[in-house]
């Protein structure tokens, strides 16, 4: 079932200045466009977000979605909670989980540790994300034909490394462009990988949709870019009380990524 929510209560457009947040030296300031100023980061009005409200309005262009790839593209295969007590230990693995009931952000924790730890650290997790690649697996593709035929751009932003990502468009012929990893930094949720994919395609912030299964992750990123937003909750675990403890409400929400489909034809204009 697909959920479409308020927005929350608009943030403080100095907090969403990208140039504040864009470390990458490849996407320096001198390039950063002119629609990418804070003006064009606040979400269109409700009536253009929400058609299925009482207010009749014109549906707004969508000209690309951004895909977070584990768990959204990609069946879950990693076992988080082995690889967070094989870095921090058991205990001190148990005393995060209780201070970050949302979840865990162990690329985060990490950068505060020395440099020899922090490669120990860096060589654990590249372990067991190569685990992973050897069990990838692809969610339904029916939607990147839909995006194509509708001339849609589709990117990808991960907190994987690029050869996940290298692996992933190489196994199953599809290719996300651009199609950033975490060696792009800051990664999510800082804004700052989507307004580099916004700057690529030369669209503005929000006639674009981030999709992802992470609320702090995805959402937050999309938020904060002032993209428009869709949480993939396929197993029920987020709730309004999930969004009041981050401050964080996605736009649409939807339980399949097949459901993403009939999500933009009921409320995008798709027109190529």
């Amino acid at each position: 079932m697909i959920h479409i929510n308020r927005p929350p209560k608009s943030r403080n457009p100095q907090s969403l200045n990208p140039i504040n947040s864009l470390q990458n030296p490849s996407f320096s300031q001198s390039r950063m466009p002119s629609f990418l100023s804070k003006s064009f980061l606040r979400l269109p009005p409700k009536s253009l977000l929400f058609p299925m409200s009482t207010v009749a309005a014109a549906k707004s262009r969508l000209r690309g979605v951004v895909f977070d790839m584990d768990g959204t593209l990609t069946v879950p295969v990693i076992d988080f909670a082995a690889m967070y007590k094989a870095v921090l230990g058991d205990v001190e693995y148990k005393r995060i989980k209780a201070e970050n009931p949302s979840g865990i952000d162990i690329l985060h924790h990490i950068e505060s540790w020395s440099p020899e730890k922090q490669q120990e650290a860096y060589k654990i997790i590249a372990d067991f994300e190569k685990q992973g690649l050897d069990r990838l697996q692809i969610m339904p593709a029916q939607l990147c034909g839909f995006l194509d035929a509708k001339k849609i751009r589709r990117g990808l932003i991960t907190r994987n490394v690029k050869d996940a990502v290298d692996l992933f468009h190489q196994r199953f012929g599809m290719m996300f462009s651009p199609a950033l990893s975490r060696e792009f930094r800051p990664y999510k949720p800082s804004p700052a990988p989507l307004l580099h994919i916004c700057s690529t395609w030369d669209v503005q912030p929000n006639e674009v949709m981030m999709v992802g299964d992470s609320l702090k992750d995805d959402v937050a990123c999309g938020k904060n870019a002032g993209a428009l937003t869709c949480l993939l909750d396929e197993k029920g675990r987020y709730g309004s009380q999930d969004f009041a403890n981050l401050d964080l409400t996605p736009d649409f929400k939807v339980s399949s990524l097949i459901e993403v489909h009939s999500l933009l034809k009921s409320n995008f204009d798709l027109t190529p």
